[in-house]
């Protein structure tokens, strides 16, 4: 069995509503990737997963936000958020507005059981210049939180294990889910006969770590307009599908995606399994 680069999160059990909220009354492919304008930025761009409330001994509440605050108001703001609770997909936030500079995005999330909660949010905006110009800036933020709720233990969260007994639950919960994942990313790049030795494989919700690192094969800067593109593709592939299938009937089981990044710098790819079980593969080459 291949073993990936990943945050390792929890098999233990919880059951909760699929959560899609979007601040436009009808969902619209917003986000697009335009060259990088490097005289604006994010003066403000963060996601936070903090534990909220214990309703009683089983159950407990989450917070999930996420704001941004550009340099100056901008054509077109978006911020895309992405939650994953024990490695499967539980809600997307997903907020635009026009002519904006700052977005908020905040809910609570229902949780049982020993969890780890994984938000990845992509905050983009787009400048608009005289004679046609587009130009955008864009900032990926990332935040997760360890639940532990035991019969034997008080409930506890923390964002990194600080002694004896987190780490020995974070190892158990990390050899868990190690497990699954592995299983169903073996059994994509089967499917699809990929060599992932030829790659270098990244679960979805830790590519926040090429905002300063370049991606095997290609500079820091082709590294950002990729990175740009990739969430594009996201959006338009993934996202607006799990937002057209959420009325559906079928409970949402899509995994964190896995991310193959060429390890010769032309092209990677993105392997998921849809809440109806097809397997889906993206490509896009540099």
């Amino acid at each position: 069995m291949k073993k990936y680069v990943w945050i390792g999160i929890t098999l233990a059990g919880i059951w909760m509503l699929f959560v899609y909220f979007t601040a436009a009354p009808n969902v619209e492919n917003v986000i697009k990737y335009f060259p990088l304008d490097t005289s604006k930025t994010f003066t403000d761009a963060k996601t936070t997963l903090s534990f909220h409330d214990q309703k009683d001994t089983d159950e407990y509440e989450v917070d999930w936000e996420t704001t941004s605050t550009s340099s100056e108001p901008m054509y077109l703001r978006q911020d895309l958020s992405l939650l994953y609770v024990n490695g499967q997909l539980r809600g997307i936030l997903n907020k635009w507005k026009e002519d904006g500079q700052t977005i908020e995005q905040v809910t609570s999330i229902h949780g049982e059981d020993s969890s780890l909660y994984q938000a990845i949010t992509f905050h983009h905006g787009e400048v608009h210049y005289p004679e046609d110009v587009i130009k955008s800036i864009q900032k990926t933020s990332y935040d997760q939180l360890y639940v532990i709720d035991s019969p034997h233990t008080p409930l506890e969260s923390f964002k990194q294990p600080d002694n004896a007994q987190q780490k020995e639950w974070v190892d158990k919960l990390q050899h868990s889910l190690n497990q699954q994942l592995d299983y169903q990313w073996d059994d994509l790049l089967l499917h699809f006969n990929i060599d992932v030795d030829n790659y270098v494989a990244v679960p979805l919700t830790d590519i926040q770590k090429f905002e300063n690192t370049a991606i095997p094969g290609v500079s820091q800067q082709e590294t950002s307009r990729i990175l740009g593109q990739l969430w594009e593709g996201l959006y338009k592939n993934y996202v607006l599908g799990i937002a057209d299938a959420k009325n559906s009937g079928h409970p949402i089981q899509s995994y964190i995606p896995l991310v193959l990044f060429d390890k010769n710098g032309t092209h990677l790819m993105v392997l998921f399994e849809d809440d109806k079980g097809n397997k889906e593969q993206l490509i896009q080459r540099y």
